[in-house]
């Protein structure tokens, strides 16, 4: 794994000072080696951070030449199938890395090769003859790419803060991305918090000329794999055949995300999916595997306990620590910087936790991110059934009022059916199953309440018209998956230097998953039902007979006892003015709820401190 930057101009040159400070920002990411290239009039710049994974040897450090000597490549990833696709284009190698099988690939087929490549990667190569830059990031966007335009100079990197070490950008903030942060809490792709910066598209790729970089430029993104052209016209129907076929590629894919040069262990949480995927590289490696779990004092948020019993019963080498208020702090200033951009998904602190003490026994860590999202594990997939029974449609508004006065549980279904546009139903159930802002509370307090999530709910057509549930999960695939979940993992780790690889997002899961049908997910009350049939194969089943946490932790608490300062800070009427996003009587009135005992409000709470506290440090 390793971080990648670089750098573009018709009328400009970078020197060696800026491309190797840009660089040296994503050290982190890469702490073994350094490398970089100009070419020869200092108009493309490519730097590269190495952190060795695969193939150990100076062989294969980056910035890396074809054989033929007339492409260079900066990549960052894993290619799970490059011995395969070697043998299929009888290509010849000097190394036993993946680098140079994408880059011999791509010499000898040139772009088709990139729809051969079953991995976790970003990468940009450039064509020196035409003076052509390639770049292509990975079907579903588990590696991180952005890119930075403004007419001159075009800049892209694994981390924006590589970016923002390059002279005379122009960093104006994008305001208008604030209401998608506060109804969702993160900036959907193809946007950042930036105006000239962009989240690179995943399953794309861009062919760039250097010398057609202009103001004028228009950036074509070739699309070479799809979502929902996955879609097959009927569904995978049959129990047995989809349990049968659904185990032998998630062994096979576990089998093949386990091939290291370096330690490998696992991230356990004790739920369905990383207990699936520990207890299959078990019985896969020879020796113990390690694996990793974190829990709490409080024992409301404790999973810790389930996990341990899991790696108990499967024997593996296991460490559990426990997060308190003291090693939170530790890590917490570094929320902001971590992420570059507004992210207030908490569990991002649990999780650079688990990474940093993962980091001192392995390398590489497996992950069982993916299966809630493809096996609809989550409540909002139920309540986008719910949400289209025509009864409940007419009758939302008393539903909703009514709700009002009842206990949390069902206050919080009143939420669900308090929206004005229907069309946006899909981001409005993430929304409220996460306690966030709904379009018609945004509208309420937004200074400035001219918004449009038209975007962030678009469905294109599909060979069969998808189910409410279908297009949830695809909904959870497109945005949270890729822009919360995977962007949290990868920063989390990678501040580390620990590589995660995500099995479930293995691409032949991933097309086969989307295609079994609804009823084999979710069947007689059961969440991800095909999916816990083959882990009770492996595992008791009244080992997962409670509710599901996850990372979670105790933010409510946290916000109103040790951090009650981030609070006091950043939610003080001086800083709500100052940046005029939000009304301060709201904002103000929210919080002395918050500290009167509405718990619930956390969220709304910490998503209104994240924002201000970034546009403190940024702004």
């Amino acid at each position: 794994m390793c971080g990648i930057v670089g750098w573009s101009s018709v009328n400009k040159v970078l020197s060696g000072e800026a491309l190797q400070a840009a660089t040296l920002a994503l050290a982190h990411r890469g702490p073994e080696a350094s490398g970089q290239y100009h070419n020869n009039n200092n108009t493309v710049a490519l730097g590269h951070r190495r952190l060795k994974v695969i193939d150990l040897t100076e062989a294969s450090s980056q910035p890396f030449f074809s054989a033929c000597g007339r492409y260079v490549i900066v990549y960052n990833g894993e290619i799970y199938n490059f011995k395969e696709i070697a043998k299929e284009l009888g290509l010849r190698l000097k190394t036993d890395g993946d680098t140079e099988v994408i880059i011999e690939a791509f010499a000898k087929i040139g772009t088709a090769a990139f729809s051969l490549l079953n991995g976790i990667f970003a990468f940009c190569i450039y064509d020196t003859l035409e003076d052509k830059l390639f770049l292509c990031r990975d079907r579903i966007g588990i590696k991180p790419l952005y890119y930075y335009f403004d007419g001159q100079q075009f800049i892209f990197s694994s981390e924006i803060k590589a970016i923002k070490k390059i002279p005379d950008i122009n960093l104006t903030i994008n305001t208008n991305t604030f209401a998608e942060f506060l109804h969702i809490g993160f900036v959907a792709e193809p946007y950042t918090a930036y105006k000239h910066i962009f989240k690179f598209p995943a399953g794309n790729y861009l062919e760039l000329s250097r010398k057609e970089i202009n103001s004028n430029t228009t950036f074509n993104f070739t699309t070479y794999w799809d979502l929902y052209k996955q879609v097959q016209p009927e569904t995978h129907n049959n129990e047995a055949e989809v349990e049968k076929k659904l185990e032998e590629l998630l062994y096979k894919s576990v089998e093949t995300q386990m091939v290291s040069d370096v330690p490998l262990g696992s991230f356990l949480s004790g739920g369905i999916d990383s207990s699936l995927i520990t207890a299959l590289a078990a019985k896969i490696k020879k020796d113990k595997i390690k694996t990793f779990s974190i829990g709490y004092k409080d024992t409301k948020f404790d999973e810790s306990v389930y996990a341990r019993k899991v790696a108990e019963h499967i024997g593996t080498e296991h460490y559990a620590y426990t997060m308190t208020e003291n090693n939170l702090e530790e890590i917490l200033l570094d929320i902001i910087t971590v992420f570059d951009e507004p992210f207030c998904d908490s569990s991002a602190f649990p999780t650079m936790l688990i990474s940093k003490k993962a980091k001192e026994h392995v390398t590489v860590a497996l992950s069982g991110d993916g299966g809630d999202e493809l096996f609809m594990g989550y409540g909002m997939h139920q309540w986008a059934k719910r949400l289209e029974n025509p009864i409940v449609k007419g009758l939302k508004t008393p539903f909703y009022l009514a709700s009002q006065f009842m206990p949390l549980k069902f206050k919080r279904a009143g939420w669900l059916l308090n929206y004005d546009n229907y069309a946006h139903i899909t981001s409005h159930i993430f929304s409220q199953e996460q306690y966030l802002y709904s379009e018609k509370d945004l509208k309420h307090f937004l200074v400035e309440g001219d918004f449009n999530f038209d975007a962030i709910n678009t469905f294109p057509p599909t060979a069969r018209p998808l189910r409410p549930k279908e297009k949830q999960s695809f909904w959870d695939i497109r945005y949270y998956l890729k822009d919360d979940l995977l962007t949290k993992v990868d920063r989390a780790t990678m501040k580390y230097a620990l590589e995660s690889r995500v099995p479930l997002l293995d691409n032949t899961i991933i097309d086969y998953a989307i295609n079994i049908d609804t009823d084999l997910k979710y069947k007689s009350g059961t969440s991800k039902y095909i999916l816990k049939k083959i882990l009770y194969k492996h595992l008791p089943k009244e080992l997962f007979n409670r509710p599901k946490w996850g990372f979670a932790m105790p933010l409510s608490y946290w916000l109103r006892n040790n951090f009650r300062f981030l609070m006091d800070k950043y939610l003080a009427p001086i800083v709500i003015n100052r940046y005029d996003v939000v009304a301060n009587l709201y904002v103000q009135d929210l919080k002395n709820r918050f500290l009167a005992g509405e718990d619930y409000l956390y969220a709304r709470v910490w998503v209104l401190i994240i924002l201000h506290w970034w546009l403190e440090e940024n702004a």
